[in-house]
């Protein structure tokens, strides 16, 4: 290793992910492997995504790491984990021009500093934990060389956050739960990619963007301690529905696919209220848009929107395509209205191209919104007004990638410190 002052940085972009056929509980908690399969769909990184810079240099004298701008302690077990694990997996490392010379056996002595950005709010139900453990793995995999495939270093992702293994790809990923004990075959593996079926567009209505009261890993354990529907969902249930999801997928049949992924999230939030206490992750507001998706399927004969809830309130609906998608958000921003003097680019942000097509994007448009005819009964006036903060139009994406700009680097390259 050479002696001379350096820093040798790298900067990836990783996606987040929602499940379709949901991961709720462990059946070990240190290695998170979990008691079933799932399946998510990867989210395009250009509306929801982690940054993350790492750096390496003989100067730095401890692993440090920075989140959101800050600073935040690396001790704790999954960090370490996923730590320990790339840098024995590291490789030989040159770079002549900065003189940089790093051998396999210098990671175990180098120290690291990172700094991760989520371009949405951490901790409130929009898996940014998946996409930051998972962002984390890939951009140190890049920075030491790591030989191993997406799958390989999806295991190690894991490790931080179990959702995290399906980041490592784009499209639709299938998280295979794996029966060995040292997990070495709990991994993802993508099932096809974005391109495969293009024509869907995403919806997220932001129902909450606070920190939720029970986090999703003290919320698994005493689902798994509790809760028999859990042990017959695991069992019984999520087997079956994941060769079906497979096929609907492989075939884009919207149709089933619409009824395994609403199923699916209902029988999820289900096994919370079986849980014991009863934990409540859904609110009014996702109860309302749950009732309001439901009654257009059914008025239109076959299912023209699918919804899926994680651990936390939001709501992502999954429209068919970019026409019902425009007729989905209509809908929405008449019973759930920003407040006045909103702008309607901080209201719908992602690709907001869409609110062109929904003639949204002049004066006093949300006003002259028309009821959708076939849910005007009981869903409730135009009186909701912030019951959504906000909503998110995408779309399924690519899995990670290195941003090569090192403007985009969020840590300094002289000092290897936060910009």
């Amino acid at each position: 290793m050479a002696a001379e002052k350096w820093v040798y940085m790298v900067t990836a972009q990783t996606p987040t992910n929602i499940a379709v056929i949901k991961y709720w509980g462990k059946r070990d908690e240190v290695r998170i492997l979990p008691v079933n399969d799932s399946i998510s769909v990867t989210l395009d990184p250009d509306h929801l995504c982690t940054v993350t810079t790492v750096a390496v240099s003989p100067s730095f004298d401890r692993d440090r790491m920075w989140l959101n701008g800050k600073e935040i302690s690396l001790s704790g077990s999954r960090y370490q984990n996923c730590l320990r694990e790339i840098r024995s997996r590291g490789g030989d490392v040159e770079d002549k021009e900065k003189g940089v010379k790093i051998e396999k056996k210098d990671w175990e002595r180098l120290n690291l500093h990172i700094a991760s950005h989520n371009n949405f709010p951490t901790a409130a139900g929009l898996a940014s934990s998946a996409a930051g453990f998972a962002c984390l793995v890939f951009s140190l995999a890049k920075l030491m060389n790591v030989e191993e495939d997406p799958s390989q270093l999806s295991a190690i992702a894991r490790q931080g956050s179990g959702s995290a293994c399906r980041s490592l790809f784009g499209g639709f990923v299938k998280w295979k739960m794996g029966s060995k004990d040292d997990g070495s075959d709990s991994v993802a593996v993508q099932l096809a990619d974005e391109k495969h079926w293009d024509d869907l567009v995403i919806i997220i209505a932001v129902v909450s963007s606070r920190q939720k009261e029970t986090s999703s890993t003290s919320g698994m354990r005493e689902s798994v301690e509790t809760s028999l529907l859990l042990q017959h969902r695991a069992k019984e249930v999520v087997p079956k529905r994941i060769v079906q999801m497979e096929e609907a997928i492989k075939n884009r049949d919207f149709a089933s696919f619409t009824q395994l992924s609403c199923k699916d999230s209902n029988q999820f939030h289900a096994v919370c209220l079986d849980t014991s206490p009863p934990i409540f992750y859904m609110n009014d507001t996702s109860h309302r848009i749950i009732s309001l998706v439901e009654k257009w399927n059914r008025s239109e004969g076959t299912p023209q929107v699918a919804y899926t809830f994680d651990a936390g309130p939001n709501a992502v609906l999954i429209a068919r395509n970019r026409k019902v998608a425009v007729q989905l958000l209509q809908g929405l921003l008449y019973y759930f209205p920003p407040k006045p003097d909103t702008d309607m680019k901080s209201y719908v942000v992602g690709d907001n191209s869409i609110l062109k097509e929904a003639g949204l994007d002049g004066e006093n448009s949300v006003e002259n919104l028309q009821p959708p005819p076939e849910i005007r009964d009981n869903i409730g006036s135009q009186d909701q007004k912030g019951e959504v903060s906000y909503f998110i139009c995408t779309r399924p994406g690519r899995g990670p990638v290195v941003l090569p700009d090192q403007t985009q680097a969020l840590l300094d390259p002289e000092t290897g410190l936060p910009k």
